[in-house]
């Protein structure tokens, strides 16, 4: 893959293009140079991308050891935090006694860390009295590649959990899963908090009997290019249809489809063929599906051997609200509507056997079912776009990659300085002072 270097031409900037586009290329120019003197995680080799890409927005919050120094997390925000290699870490989140509340936590193991088949994390919810509202454990399985993974916990309103309903501090509770033979290294952490309101009027309370489980017959084509983000936040949206991009190994890209009530969705990878090398590396390719507060829906695998490959999703229900009462987490999962998050990853171990690549991404999606209506929600979530989806979102996943216009450059400034660590208070100080120089400069030029 060619690696382009930006070069800032104040000169030409302004000459053929908008105001928007100018001011969104001086932003990414100066935090580029902004970033570079700042202190970052890990060290990367020149050139090599971080694992994951945090939301730009993202809070810096300390997990406690115990519920005494636990960090405070608000619905709606997002944040940025790490995890031990042994022990609990503590948040807490104070809910009302009407919300169905939701808490993702997504772990990201430094580049080269070495990831066994049982490790992963595990996300807890209790009440003030340490009653479990609920427990959620992810692990790595066949795929022994470090990769961003995420596990959730709630707080249900719900006859079943009568001890969960009061409203006041939840304690949130992460901590590894680990084996004999786990390196007890420290991962970065990403949480999302998000509240769901209840119902204005009661409806069923179990989950639907009978939906169409048959896989339809697979989309064909070439498909158009649409290169996949490095994170949740950096999603990059697409509809029904065939997209291809290319992936190194290790690496993770992220896309999102709007789905809505009474939609189902179909999806599969496929890894093209590599032109040399030899040899068989298991769980080569995985496909992840999360749903719209990052909740571990699914996934898929496949072996490589250097021929073409897929890994396709098991069929999955329609988006339904009933869909929580269903006894299996992976249609309980299926329960909002919104944006869905398909998650594709290539081991590292591909790179031992057929080298550095890039290799052939190919993405599948279909959707079948008539949409219908919302259940009627008595209130907003938190945040208030997450269970809806709107005119733009829907063009967004349709519209080709290269008319994405200039927000797009503005987002790839943003993930600059998430990736490099900054701290919330010098991204608010660095953010001002670029749009003070980009506000002085276009006035000196008028």
């Amino acid at each position: 893959m060619r690696r382009r270097t930006a070069r800032w031409r104040p000169a030409r900037m302004w000459r053929g293009s908008s105001p928007v586009r100018a001011r969104a290329a001086a932003v990414a120019a100066l935090l580029l140079c902004a970033t570079a003197a700042l202190p970052a995680g890990p060290a990367l080799a020149a050139g090599t991308p971080g694992p994951y890409a945090f939301a730009p927005d993202a809070r810096l919050v300390s997990g406690g050891a115990s519920t005494a120094d636990a960090g405070a997390l608000t619905p709606g925000a997002t944040y940025r935090s790490s995890l031990p290699g042994a022990g609990e870490t503590h948040y807490r989140i104070d809910l009302d006694d009407t919300s169905d509340a939701y808490v993702s936590v997504t772990a990201v193991p430094a580049a080269g860390s070495m990831i066994h088949a049982g490790d992963g994390i595990k996300v807890s919810v209790r009440d003030a009295q340490g009653h479990s509202c609920s427990q959620d454990t992810e692990t790595f399985g066949v795929v022994r590649s470090p990769r961003p993974i995420a596990a959730w916990g709630m707080r249900e309103i719900s006859a079943d959990r009568p001890r969960c309903e009061t409203a006041g501090a939840y304690d949130v509770i992460v901590e590894r899963v680990t084996t004999a033979e786990s390196v007890p290294d420290a991962w970065d952490l990403e949480l999302f908090a998000a509240t769901e309101p209840p119902l204005k009027q009661a409806g069923e309370t179990s989950a639907p009997e009978t939906w169409d489980s048959a896989s339809p017959d697979p989309l064909t084509g070439d498909g158009e290019r649409r290169k996949g983000g490095a994170g949740f936040a950096s999603a990059v949206p697409v509809g029904e249809g065939v997209w291809n991009s290319d992936i190194q190994p290790g690496r993770t890209l992220f896309y999102k489809v709007p789905l809505d009530w009474g939609r189902q969705l179909h999806a599969t990878a496929e890894l093209g063929a590599a032109d040399g090398g030899d040899g068989y590396a298991v769980g080569a390719l995985n496909l992840a599906l999360y749903n719209p507060v990052r909740g571990f829906v699914d996934d898929a695998s496949a072996n490589y051997d250097g021929s073409e490959k897929t890994a396709e999703l098991d069929p999955l229900p329609p988006v339904a609200y009933e869909n929580r009462y269903a006894g299996p987490d992976r249609l309980g999962a299926m329960r909002f509507a919104g944006s869905y998050y398909l998650v594709a990853h290539l081991s590292a171990a591909v790179a031992e056997r057929y080298g550095d690549g890039p290799f052939e991404l190919t993405l599948r999606v279909q959707e079948s079912g008539a949409a219908q209506a919302g259940p009627g929600y008595a209130g907003e979530s938190e945040p208030g776009d997450v269970f809806q989806l709107s005119a733009g979102d829907r063009e967004a996943a349709a519209a080709d990659e290269a008319g994405n216009g200039a927000g797009g450059i503005e987002n790839a400034a943003l993930t600059v300085l998430a990736v490099s660590g900054i701290g919330a208070g010098t991204l608010v100080l660095v953010v001002l002072g670029v749009w003070a120089v980009v506000a002085r400069r276009r006035v000196g030029a008028l």
